[in-house]
């Protein structure tokens, strides 16, 4: 879609309920050196497993032991404290979204980096899963909001290049970059991916919404008309 591509071109996603430059090789290459120091993504006692292709019953051998509502709402763990029931989850489901942000709302509940006991800090699970699945546009998504609620927006930024490039015409994805943007305070990039969810028919608000109170809201262009059909050529039959 050339729509597409172009204000893709112009960037460079919370879920809705739900790291120089930087390609994807250069992301690699960050997130490979810090990750010395945040454990072995790839050695769990069950797993990993990619939580996007991983069946449903995978997934509840750990959720039915290990993540449910208590622990994702960090009221209580099933197996010992919550921290480690989130932590067990994420052995198993490095790039699982909904233990993520519980491992994000921790943070900011304990307000410690490295909790007492823990294996690593609370910043290894977020290099840990775009480690695990570099191609994670959601896990990516997760790190920026992270990275944003720690006053490190230069570096949630630049996720967001790579995930807004990963996501291609997935609206839903293009449309929470926007608003990820739009907590870091970057309303022209919040803009083009309103812009961009728009022109790909998805219909929620919530973001035109934030940018208008913001005073921050244009129109997107009209469509291009369509190009004529070229005049038959002249000449002798």
């Amino acid at each position: 879609m050339r729509l597409r591509r172009s204000l893709i071109e112009l960037t460079g996603w919370c879920l809705v309920l739900w790291v120089g430059l930087l390609g994807s090789g250069g992301v690699g290459a960050q997130t490979q050196s810090d990750n010395g120091s945040c454990g072995n993504v790839f050695v769990a006692r069950y797993g990993p497993f990619d939580y996007r292709t991983a069946t449903a019953a995978q997934r509840n051998v750990v959720e039915q032991y290990h993540f449910d509502a208590g622990v994702e709402s960090l009221i209580k763990g099933m197996t010992g404290s919550v921290h480690g029931d989130i932590n067990y989850t994420l052995n198993a489901f490095p790039n699982h979204p909904r233990a993520l942000i519980a491992m994000m709302n921790l943070r900011a509940k304990m307000k410690v980096e490295l909790p007492t006991g823990a294996p690593f800090t609370f910043e290894c699970y977020f290099i840990r899963a775009v480690t695990f699945r570099p191609d994670d546009a959601i896990a990516r998504i997760i790190y920026a909001k992270y990275l944003a609620a720690n006053g490190r927006k230069a570096d949630a930024m630049q996720h967001l290049v790579v995930a807004a490039d990963q996501a291609k015409d997935n609206a839903f994805t293009q449309y929470n970059i926007g608003l990820v943007y739009l907590e870091l305070g970057a309303f022209d990039k919040a803009l083009i991916q309103a812009h961009l969810a728009m022109a790909l028919d998805f219909g929620r608000l919530e973001l035109k919404q934030k940018l208008v109170a913001a005073g921050k809201w244009v129109d997107p262009p009209p469509p291009a008309a369509a190009e004529p059909a070229s005049a038959a050529a002249s000449g002798p039959a």
